[in-house]
């Protein structure tokens, strides 16, 4: 891992012991991932003594990932949606501001500009493509990686204060960061390297309840949400000749099954079960635009996918993007560019 250097470290270990109002952000609708690294960056921090420790969030997260939220205390987390001028206050007064799960600014939504004008140090834990690095006091970047939860653990294992031994972390953030790896994988069903299982085998041994995490992931969910699920399957559902799955939902539907934020995580993955399928995308109505999640299997690119035809981009195989048309026009805006991407970009 070429960014995780003594050097490095050092310098990240330096930046947190020079600080006095550490606050940690990630992006706007923050997924098991970036809930699961924040929450470990922040127990992390107070495990060095960093009691004024702030977890900023532009969105509250899904219900299913609170049992990793709710560890960070009430008065240490701000949620911006409903408290705008405590959260920009908290960014304000940052001297440091820890960025996890995301590349670009413009990724923390309505954060954005008190973030890139803020003048705190600034350090990066990114797993996607292209980060402008000259954005940071110091970066942690890396692709070839299953998670921003898993970057994060290689860096902290390299540190004095956990010496390499995953029993030293704090037992809140070797929760969290299991939890991310886990959500970012599909439970180990994609982006799955040598160092995602070294990780998850130290955090077993360092007595994670892995059981518990799964139970709490996918044992919990409301009622209405299967519902749903089985809805968008047999009545959305629908497959190209050319191996593409789509899936739209309006906004008429989402209220009828009283959807709630983070309740279609995972059903883009569905359709990849289909033999013939090679790519999957999924989208939602959303109050003011089309939000698009793209699945693909090996060989085919869900990040190009999006780059070229849904203004957004992501990993090789899952990547997301959004749209500004009426949802009426989305089913064939789909069926024409889903068509123009595999005869043309995926021969």
């Amino acid at each position: 891992m070429k960014d995780i250097t003594p050097d490095n470290i050092k310098t990240f270990i330096g930046l947190i012991e020079e600080a006095e109002h550490p606050v940690v952000v990630t992006h706007a609708k923050p997924d098991g991932d970036a809930i699961g690294s924040s929450v470990a960056m922040f127990h992390f921090l107070n495990m060095c003594g960093k009691q004024d420790t702030y977890l900023v969030l532009n969105d509250n997260c899904p219900r299913f990932l609170t049992f990793i939220k709710d560890t960070v205390p009430a008065d240490r987390l701000v949620i911006r949606d409903g408290n705008e001028n405590e959260a920009m206050a908290h960014i304000a007064a940052a001297d440091l501001m820890i960025c996890l799960d995301f590349h670009a600014f413009h990724r923390t939504g309505a954060l954005e500009n008190a973030i890139s004008e803020s003048k705190a140090r600034k350090i990066l834990i990114d797993h996607h493509l292209d980060p402008d690095r000259t954005l940071y006091d110091i970066s942690f970047s890396q692709n070839d990686i299953s998670s921003a939860s898993e970057l994060l653990f290689w860096i902290l294992m390299a540190t004095p204060q956990i010496n390499g031994k995953a029993e030293n972390l704090p037992p809140e953030s070797a929760a969290a960061l299991m939890t991310g790896m886990t959500t970012d994988t599909n439970n180990f069903g994609n982006s799955v390297y040598p160092s995602t299982l070294n990780m998850a085998s130290d955090l077993l041994r360092a007595g994670v309840d892995r059981d518990l995490i799964l139970q709490k992931l996918n044992q919990e969910h409301s009622e209405s949400r299967l519902r749903l699920k089985g809805f968008m399957l047999k009545d959305l559902m629908k497959v190209t000749e050319d191996g593409v799955a789509y899936m739209v939902l309006d906004r008429k539907a989402q209220f009828g099954y009283k959807m709630q934020e983070g309740d279609t995580e995972g059903f883009v993955n569905e359709p990849l079960s289909i033999a013939k399928v090679k790519m999957s995308i999924f989208a939602r109505e959303g109050a003011d635009e089309i939000r698009i999640s793209i699945r693909s299997k090996r060989g085919t690119s869900a990040n190009r996918c999006a780059k070229l035809f849904f203004n957004g981009g992501g990993h090789e195989n899952a990547a997301g993007g959004k749209l500004h048309i009426p949802v009426s026009e989305v089913e064939e805006y789909i069926i024409k560019h889903a068509h123009i991407y595999m005869t043309e970009y995926e021969k």
